[in-house]
């Protein structure tokens, strides 16, 4: 199924019989080092990196890819295909394998950056270099859980409960939706309010209209399975480098720093400061310095 809304995205890539959206940039530059490839966060897309990619492209292959069920790519029901980290790592593994075809350094934001590592690990070969920006805690995964007292295990479930309900998930998704709702999640997560743009609630906002939001919505709030950061950082085959936006309110920097950095392949924590959630859109000339030098190196 291919959806409309391609304002980043001009190439697409069929993976699994599903249309997938990317960009790429500078591809005659610098051909002897690894290719970048970005990935987004959760409800985010290519667009996201849209300060970054002209940037880097000016000295390295820039890619930046839309993860199955977001952006410009195919939205699969979940009864067709999971949405998993095991299944975004595949897909960025195969992408570097069949599109960019040579070694890459993997960026991720939040959930993204889950994504790299679990990509790392299915591609040790390709792979060189994850850099992990804010990456997701998934303070609610399964066995974070159990650390939690018992009234909250229960709430959490019964939240999960409730949005397993797809009339009510998409009541509650009817509204999260909504461009006032948007701005209003994203005043939350950047520190920056000049960030927030019109531009930036239309990249959020477009997708999320296609008929199947909902279903990934729905699939990935209930999702409490899979892989934690620290399970992937224990088997990483390649280095980490770690940035951080200090004020973010979602993925506490302390939590991130206290957790990632007992890992021999965690080379470096970075802090960002000043900034939220996306630092990579909230202080783009900051990250693209950061991301410059590690791809030179």
């Amino acid at each position: 199924m291919t959806f409309a809304y391609r304002k980043f995205a001009d190439r697409f890539w069929t993976w699994r019989g599903y249309e997938i959206g990317y960009c790429a940039e500078g591809l005659a530059k610098n051909l002897d080092s690894p290719a970048l490839v970005l990935i987004h966060g959760f409800g985010a897309s290519v667009g996201h990196w849209r300060k970054n990619v002209p940037v880097l492209a000016e000295c390295h292959r820039v890619y930046a890819i839309d993860l199955v069920g977001f952006g410009s790519s195919a939205q699969p029901k979940p009864s067709e295909l999971a949405y998993t980290f095991e299944t975004w790592g595949q897909q960025i593994a195969d992408f570097v394998r069949e599109v960019v075809g040579d070694r890459a350094i993997l960026v991720g934001n939040s959930i993204g950056a889950v994504v790299a590592m679990q990509a790392a690990i299915y591609a040790p070969e390709l792979i060189t270099k994850t850099v992990l920006i804010n990456c997701s805690l998934r303070l609610l995964q399964e066995q974070n859980q159990l650390a939690m007292p018992w009234f909250k295990r229960v709430g959490v479930k019964a939240v999960q409960n409730i949005l397993g309900v797809r009339a009510i998930a998409k009541l509650f998704f009817d509204q999260v939706r909504q461009p006032k709702s948007v701005r209003q999640i994203l005043s939350q997560a950047y520190i920056h309010s000049e960030a927030i743009t019109d531009e930036l609630i239309e990249i959020l906002v477009k997708p999320a209209q296609n008929t199947n939001a909902v279903d990934v919505f729905m699939a990935f709030v209930r999702y409490s399975q899979g892989p934690r950061p620290e399970d992937l950082l224990a088997i990483l085959p390649c280095e980490a480098i770690v940035l951080w936006g200090d004020r973010d309110p979602w993925e506490p920097i302390t939590l991130g720093r206290e957790s990632f950095t007992k890992f021999a392949c965690v080379k470096e924590f970075i802090d960002i400061p000043n900034a939220g959630h996306c630092p990579q859109d909230e202080v783009p000339d900051v990250v693209n310095d950061i991301l410059l030098k590690i791809a030179a190196a």
